[in-house]
């Protein structure tokens, strides 16, 4: 879907904007009204950029491990803060072996390469667009599904069944692209690379939430509401520790295991409250 041209200067939201709202609006003011803007001296956030571009050489037909090493190699000698274990050359050596495995295994195919860096915009309220960047269109042991990279020194939880489905950004991608089914590729830096392939489906209810929360995170910014947040302890995973983490995934053992109802309340109760 294009973004609409020609009514003057209307705003274009992002995931990255509304997101750093939610979880901050003072964050929010300083960074996108005030123009601050963080030091690009993260190295595990420089690998994720170069990496991401090294895949797009893959699916390119190019050679994707000579792309990581030309690129990573312009940062051998910068400055960058690296976290415990890491160094400029373990961190090259991560990137060459997950190059390999990813190629070995061969379970994500892109047909196209305008399928790469896939561009959606989706028009919101007053004279405002929402746009979303998507890593790939492709599909994931033969299915097919929006596919987002991520880099991290540390797998991610796939526990308990159906956590990927409440991940902000790919439910924010399901609903500027309508596409359901859904993917994330996490590259795992560590002694021994690691690769997960995981994969689930957004519901049309989720999508419709997240379009009704955009609209009203975007009512608070036009309104000047920018007081600030305490408390964010990012990026843990907040649904890990949320104790109604199972009343979204709809699981009964999970929910006897961390919640109790109000005395007079039915079995079925908390089945009613989620329809």
């Amino acid at each position: 879907m294009a973004c609409r041209e020609g009514r003057g200067e209307p705003v274009t939201y992002s995931y990255t904007q509304i997101s750093q709202y939610l979880a901050c609006p003072r964050k929010y003011r300083y960074r996108y009204l005030n123009g601050w803007k963080e030091k690009d001296t993260r190295a595990a956030m420089i690998f994720g950029r170069v990496f991401e571009n090294s895949l797009r050489a893959y699916f390119r037909q190019m050679d994707a491990p000579r792309t990581w090493g030309q690129e990573w190699s312009q940062y051998r000698n910068r400055q960058l803060d690296y976290k415990a274990g890491d160094s400029w050359q373990t961190m090259l050596e991560q990137g060459l072996l997950l190059l390999e495995k990813f190629g070995r295994d061969n379970r994500v195919q892109i047909r196209q390469t305008k399928h790469l860096q896939a561009k959606f915009c989706r028009q919101i309220s007053g004279q405002n667009d929402f746009v979303g960047y998507i890593d790939a269109l492709g599909s994931l042991d033969g299915t097919t599904c929006l596919i987002e990279w991520k880099t991290t020194g540390s797998r991610y939880p796939d526990q308990p069944a159906g956590l990927l489905a409440l991940d902000p950004q790919l439910v924010c991608y399901s609903w500027i692209s309508d596409i359901s089914e859904v993917a994330m590729v996490v590259f795992v830096r560590k002694r021994a690379p690691e690769i997960q392939y995981l994969r689930t489906t957004i519901s049309e209810v989720q999508r419709h939430e997240f379009g009704v929360l955009v609209e009203e995170a975007i009512q608070q910014i036009e309104s000047a509401h920018f007081l600030p947040h305490s408390g964010i302890r990012f990026p843990q995973n907040g649904c890990v520790s949320c104790p109604y983490l199972g009343l979204c995934l709809r699981d009964p053992q999970l929910i006897n295991a961390r919640l109790i109802r109000r005395v007079g309340a039915s079995d079925l109760d908390w089945l009613n409250e989620l329809d």
